[in-house]
């Protein structure tokens, strides 16, 4: 195959590999009953009229295994953190004293265990909607390599032959990170 098809397909893999990564990434926020400071990295806060990452307006802390604790930079910014914690997805309901915000970590139930799965589900989608998108894009840029003149229709054949291999091989490192996350969110 030529260069050029080699170039796409290495830019996919990169590509492809970031998408699994910041997938992952997001399956960490997902809590599973033990009291972890990237629980809150999807948290945006009404900063002044701009959602900020929560991890920018403070910092989080877990002093004890069923306990967080965020401390704000700055202390006027304390009640649109507590608002953007109890307003989101995670089922916390934050405390806060004037300087610090607490939040116990309950244990999950069966319930909300079920509901969390369906949310690390839903974002495996999205990161295998990430990995088809790559692959879209390559497939696009290789059929103008053929139209234009660069590589011949079999060499086009042969590199998307090659980036399906590569995408369901990404798509199914994704599967098992999810496996391996629904496991340890049903653990009780």
């Amino acid at each position: 195959m030529s260069e050029l098809i080699d170039e796409l397909l290495a830019d996919a893999r990169e590509r492809m590999g970031k998408s699994v990564d910041a997938t992952q990434g997001e399956f960490n926020s997902v809590r599973t009953g033990r009291a972890s400071p990237s629980l809150l990295d999807r948290i945006q806060v009404d900063y002044y009229g701009s959602p900020t990452p929560l991890k920018q307006l403070a910092t989080i802390h877990a002093p004890e295994a069923q306990m967080l604790t965020v401390q704000p930079f700055d202390k006027s910014s304390i009640k649109n953190i507590e608002k953007a914690i109890r307003d989101s997805d995670l089922g916390l309901n934050p405390s806060n004293d004037g300087n610090l915000i607490r939040l116990s970590i309950p244990p999950l139930t069966e319930e909300r265990r079920r509901e969390l799965v369906k949310v690390v589900h839903r974002l495996a989608e999205e990161g295998r909607v990430k990995i088809r998108n790559v692959r879209r894009d390559v497939m696009h840029d290789l059929r103008e390599l053929r139209d234009g003149g660069d590589i011949g229709s079999d060499d086009e054949h042969r590199g998307e032959v090659e980036l399906q291999k590569l995408t369901d091989a990404k798509i199914s490192e994704l599967d098992s990170h999810l496996k391996g996350k629904e496991a340890e969110i049903l653990e009780v």
